[in-house]
């Protein structure tokens, strides 16, 4: 996930709307990120919530769906990381995509049953579609803090990614780069 600007902040408080704080100021789609089937977005809202946020910057189910046909790749999962349901129902899914609700909360380390349920659902994931190449959408509120930390605890525990390796793809060290101390309070140097 891309930080894009503060520009779109507005002067009344998000909270008051339903919005989430600073959801605006966050891209709404990465990129997949390369040798993973990962793809990381910022939660898509409900109809409800996105007639209050500017036409151009409404971003709700199809519009992430859209977003990512138009990079070529197919959207196979969603992980709803929010500790909320607000945002959007699960019953609004599309049905070409499987859902999974994993709520974690905000500001913290992700829990080891989190972490559990995030490598149980990419497991079954990858295992049920060996012969495609759909994506893994993860999502918390704005697609960074819990999103970036539970992708890469799935590559490093899961896949044996090597965070200090030198050939890791330029977008994964950045993601990883913010998340070492959290690691280092999970997996403290011996």
């Amino acid at each position: 996930m891309i930080y894009c600007s503060n520009a779109l902040r507005r002067n009344s408080p998000n909270k008051q709307s339903g919005i989430p704080d600073r959801w605006l100021d966050y891209c709404p789609v990465g990129k997949r990120i390369p040798g993973t089937r990962f793809i990381a977005f910022k939660v898509p809202l409900k109809p409800s919530l996105n007639c209050q946020v500017p036409g151009s910057h409404s971003f709700g189910l199809q519009d992430l769906l859209d977003s990512v046909q138009r990079q070529n790749q197919e959207l196979g999962l969603i992980i709803d990381l929010t500790f909320t349901t607000r945002y959007y129902a699960a019953s609004e899914v599309p049905q070409s995509c499987s859902y999974v609700k994993i709520p974690t909360e905000g500001h913290r380390v992700p829990s080891a049953e989190a972490i559990l349920s995030f490598k149980r659902a990419v497991r079954q994931f990858l295992k049920e579609n060996r012969v495609n190449d759909r994506l893994i959408g993860v999502h918390c509120t704005h697609g960074l803090n819990r999103t970036g930390y539970l992708i890469c605890r799935y590559l490093i525990d899961v896949d044996g990614l090597d965070p200090a390796a030198m050939q890791m793809p330029h977008t994964l060290r950045r993601l990883l780069g913010p998340l070492e101390a959290k690691l280092a309070l999970l997996h403290p140097a011996v």
